[in-house]
């Protein structure tokens, strides 16, 4: 796929700025460079100087000066891409930028294809394919637990922890593969005691990083938050108290929210989606009939609910808008349930009690109940706590491996269900060249997520979600 091209884009947002940042990369990076640049006064060349340099020029279309910009030079080896890299930092104009990248192109460069410096940085070896992918996952971080996960694939964490895996594999299965060589000798140079413990590792290892994507994927895009429950019971007002902002339309009717919304909040390094919901209850209202089945779809997507109650609500009519709940009661249920018990500063502390105990009597399953009052704001940071709780959400540490990544999860899946052959090969002592595919298949799947194994489908389905210019 690595063709010999001079590349360039804007690798700065769309828009106009203060400053703007144009990148050029390839083998003719720097002679198409000059052929833009004036240095003033010192008539020097860009390709006269130094690696790793930065040089005040001006870039002249026409023999006019559109702009003075700073260049950045970056010379091969010793680069992002691995290529020649010239980065001119100019001023923010829309106009400007356009013209600097038309001027590029005019010189002989090409504009770049989404993530295309990124990808030869990888067919150059400057990073693997995983390291890659956390380079798209930096970008898009959104909280502090999805920043730290996106700088450790970075750096490389969960690409060293998968060059664990294949180096041990690797080593014995080279030695079955001996024992091919000698089958009419029958001689035995990869003692199965040893296999065993080493699958046993690897298994558990596996095992560590598939259970770690649900966590993953969580910090990555944010954990859903449906806020449920009847009309007039809060659900708006706690949004608003959340977001810190007037979201949703809050009003003494009945029925206000007619469709969900749903928006984001950080709260204590981890991402929340909040979706506040239509109000459950029978109507005739066809608007609102439709909103409330939208609502409940959006209920079965989330992660974490919370269930408002107004305390003047009678029992009878909770339990006939809530009693889907039911199929979530146990605490072994996947979707974690908090009940809120809103409007307590209209309570005294016997009727909030009360209320209470006849919730718990109900949903006794439920454990998870709290009391607060969302127009007061009382209470907001004990609920606030609860969230974080209930997201089951460690507190990563830098050099933790978490998969964030569905490809891999994927490809670590097939290498699990491969390794489990591999026991059970050991244990009805399956002959050498039928154990050796499997755990070739293992080192083929565990090298999928590297990049040590990918096709030109796979790398072109990646690189295309990257923004041009990175």
């Amino acid at each position: 796929m690595y063709d010999t091209d001079t590349i360039c884009a804007i690798s700065s947002p769309a828009g106009c700025g203060a400053i703007a940042l144009v990148r050029l990369g390839g083998p003719n990076a720097i002679a198409i460079a000059d052929r833009c640049l004036e240095f003033p006064k010192t008539h020097k060349t860009l390709a006269a100087q130094k690696g790793n340099t930065v040089h005040f020029a001006n870039i002249l279309r026409n023999g006019q000066v559109l702009d003075e910009v700073v260049v950045t030079l970056f010379r091969s080896p010793h680069s992002y891409t691995g290529d020649n890299l010239v980065e001119i930092g100019c001023h923010g104009s829309v106009y400007i930028q356009q013209k600097i990248l038309e001027l590029l192109i005019e010189k002989g460069a090409r504009l770049a294809r989404p993530g295309e410096f990124t990808q030869r940085a990888f067919l150059n070896g400057k990073m693997d394919l995983s390291q890659a992918e956390g380079v798209a996952d930096l970008i898009a971080s959104s909280s502090e637990a999805a920043h730290r996960l996106a700088m450790n694939q970075m750096r490389g964490g969960f690409s060293i922890e998968i060059g664990r895996l294949r180096e041990q594999l690797l080593h014995f299965v080279s030695l079955i593969e001996l024992e091919l060589d000698f089958s009419e000798e029958d001689v035995e140079f990869a003692d199965r005691s040893q296999l065993a413990t080493l699958i046993g590792r690897i298994g558990a290892m596996l095992g560590k990083l598939l259970h770690s994507f649900e966590q993953g994927n969580a910090i990555k895009h944010g954990i859903p938050v449906a806020i449920v429950g009847r009309t007039n019971s809060g659900k708006s007002t706690l949004l608003n108290q959340l977001l810190r902002e007037e979201k949703a339309i809050v009003s003494d009717i009945a029925g206000t929210t007619r469709d969900y919304l749903e928006d984001t909040f950080t709260l204590q390094g981890i991402q929340f989606r909040f979706i506040d919901t239509a109000g459950l209850r029978h109507t005739q209202d066809t608007i609102e009939r439709e909103g409330i089945q939208r609502s409940l779809k959006k209920y079965e997507q989330a992660a974490l609910v919370m269930v408002m109650v107004d305390p003047a609500d009678p029992m009878e009519q909770l339990e006939e808008s809530l009693g889907f709940l039911d199929d979530y009661a146990a605490e072994s249920s996947p979707k974690r349930v908090l009940f809120v018990l809103n409007k307590v500063d209209l309570l005294t502390e016997a009727q909030i009690g009360q209320k209470l105990e006849e919730l718990k009597k109900r949903w006794g399953n439920i454990r998870h109940f709290i009391t607060l009052s969302a127009k007061l704001g009382i209470g907001l940071q004990e609920l606030e706590n609860q969230l974080v709780n209930l997201a089951g959400i460690t507190q990563a540490g830098e050099q933790d491996v978490v998969v964030t990544n569905a490809r891999h999860f994927e490809a670590l899946r097939h290498a699990r269900q491969a390794l489990d052959r591999v026991v059970e090969g050991l244990e009805i002592q399956l002959p050498s060249d039928l154990m050796a595919q499997d755990i070739r298949e293992i080192l083929h799947y565990l090298g999928e997520i590297t990049g040590e194994i990918s096709t030109d489908e796979v790398l072109g389905n990646i690189f295309k979600n990257f923004c041009i210019g990175k």
